[in-house]
């Protein structure tokens, strides 16, 4: 990482509110120990007791289809060459039920662009209409910022308001990680291949 990262426990006399953090954070990750992401960030305990109660809820307090919730993340890993996002979420895309075929192919896919784009042959009989739908927002979400009508109303349609707001916020927290950890190159991935996880 571009800095050191943050003590993996807190010093023995620091304030009760930072062992606090660090609490927070443990039982979040539980059974898990903390990430580099989590030691990159404890450099500020606010900031790391925020970052750790925001995607707390966006992991784990919406209504979202896990395996449509980690193509997302994926998809952004991939837009922002954030190897550390991809290698931590392509295995639970799997998990949540996206198809082998289908995180493939997020990997590998062209851009979704302003005015749209036809889908490949690949993209027709692998896709389905919620991966698809999916795949248009994140992209334009990412890339442009806007969404258009078009591709917001094709995900609203599947998701429902509550769906498609949860989505939104989705994506736009793991741009804002993805950022992060590319910038500060935290595990130190930059420049290292986002390949397919094992079976």
């Amino acid at each position: 990482m571009r800095i050191p990262y943050a003590p993996k426990e807190p010093a023995a006399d620091a304030p009760e509110s930072t062992k606090a953090v660090y609490e927070r954070i443990t039982e979040r990750r539980k059974p898990r120990p903390l990430l580099p992401l989590d030691l990159a960030l404890l450099h500020n305990t606010a900031i790391a007791d925020g970052w750790n109660s925001l995607l707390g809820a966006v992991r784990s307090k919406t209504s979202l289809n896990p395996g449509l919730m980690e193509m997302a993340v994926c998809r952004i890993a991939v837009l922002n060459k954030a190897t550390f996002e991809w290698n931590a979420h392509s295995p639970l895309a799997l998990k949540g039920g996206l198809p082998r075929a289908s995180l493939d192919l997020v990997r590998t896919a062209a851009v979704f662009p302003v005015g749209g784009r036809e889908k490949t042959k690949e993209e027709q009989e692998t896709f389905s209409e919620e991966e698809w739908a999916v795949l248009c927002y994140t992209d334009q979400s990412t890339k442009n910022v806007e969404v258009e009508d078009h591709v917001f109303d094709g995900l609203r349609k599947l998701l429902g308001d509550t769906g498609v707001m949860e989505m939104t916020a989705t994506v736009a927290t793991y741009n804002m990680v993805s950022r992060f950890l590319v910038a500060m190159n935290v595990g130190e991935k930059n420049g290292t291949e986002i390949v397919m996880p094992e079976q």
